[in-house]
């Protein structure tokens, strides 16, 4: 049983997916880090210099914060700054991948353009006759 595992976990396919998903996880990061470091600032400039991961509305009567943080320990609250960070983050990781896969689904097409099989060579002269006479004795 051990040996099943191990042939399975040694697999391509087991360990191409592991590294997809380490790499996409450290991708992840680095995209919440684009969102939350440099896009949502800039949003935030735009529309009066006010940070989106603070915008929501108070649902119980119980909360006074003024941030989100202390907000939630004080009751419900509708996180919508937060959601449209989380939004942008996903749009932009979703854009990323588009254009990832436009670009490998191209190179797999040049590829296999190129490696197209040449077409037959032509039969050879006395090939063609033998069949010529063929096809005219089966007429007769």
């Amino acid at each position: 049983m051990l040996k099943e595992f191990k042939d399975f976990a040694m697999k391509g396919n087991v360990v191409d997916l592991a590294v997809g998903v380490i790499i996409g996880a450290a991708f992840g990061k680095i995209v919440d880090s684009l969102v939350n470091d440099l896009i949502m600032p800039i949003i935030g400039a735009i529309f009066g210099g006010l940070d989106f991961s603070n915008y929501f509305l108070r649902l119980s009567s119980a909360v006074t914060a003024t941030s989100l943080v202390d907000a939630k320990k004080q009751g419900a609250v509708f996180a919508y700054g937060n959601f449209l960070t989380v939004l942008v983050n996903f749009l932009i990781i979703a854009f990323v991948l588009f254009l990832a896969i436009k670009a490998i689904n191209t190179m797999k097409r040049s590829d296999m353009a190129a490696a197209a099989p040449p077409a037959p060579p032509a039969p050879p002269r006395a090939e063609v006759l033998l069949e010529q006479i063929r096809d005219a004795l089966a007429k007769k």
